[in-house]
């Protein structure tokens, strides 16, 4: 397989630590999101990541993951029961569209000298603010965000959570990382994983 995709994008390292805390064999291929032609075949919106299998291409970073779960090689980060399973689903779905989301909105301001206007940035801090607290009633007793064990909801939450918490300094001045209930504990947690030091090295080899 080839993951298509760069090193700053946070969609991309979360396949790719999926893809690693599987001991799967994969390929990089080093992509930015494009409107080229030739890339829109592979990739219709243009977007990374993008992966690369025998039997073509896919998109969209939960059917990767989804994907790379039912071919069932390592292990799996969905717990068995159905039910929990879908509380996982759940916490990433949070993840994407009440965190993220959001946060893109001033992305420019924080990271690509495109200022933002102070009212733009007082919706998005309270768009996040609902999200985190909403996120706090689906997360489960325990060290990661479903529980005790490690699931793809913690991996979501970490490659959204560590670029949410630098653009809220940069662009809110606001220290989420600290002040958002259990942030600081759960990414320091996650940090000490190999996977997740194996690609905070490879990206900064690449700068």
């Amino acid at each position: 397989m080839k993951l298509h995709g760069f090193p700053i994008s946070n969609y991309y390292n979360m396949v790719r630590m999926v893809l690693l805390e599987k001991g799967m064999d994969f390929e990089e291929v080093y992509t930015k999101p494009s409107q080229d032609s030739d890339y829109l075949v592979y990739s219709p919106m243009g977007k990374v990541p993008c992966l690369e299998t025998e039997q073509g291409f896919l998109t969209e970073t939960g059917v990767i993951i989804d994907y790379l779960d039912d071919l069932g090689v390592g292990p799996s980060f969905y717990p068995a029961d159905a039910f929990k399973r879908a509380k996982v689903r759940e916490v990433m779905r949070y993840l994407e569209l009440y965190i993220e989301l959001p946060a893109r909105r001033i992305y420019g301001d924080a990271f690509f000298n495109c200022p933002a206007t102070d009212e733009l940035k007082q919706e998005v801090r309270k768009s996040l603010e609902r999200g985190f607290v909403a996120l706090e009633t689906i997360f489960q007793d325990g060290p990661y965000v479903c529980g005790e064990q490690l699931t793809y909801g913690d991996i979501y939450y970490y490659f959204t959570m560590t670029v949410v918490a630098r653009l809220a300094k940069i662009s809110l001045g606001w220290d989420a990382y600290n002040e958002i209930h259990g942030m600081r504990a759960r990414l320091e947690l996650l940090a000490q994983r190999d996977s997740i030091k194996r690609i905070h090295a490879d990206q900064r080899a690449t700068r």
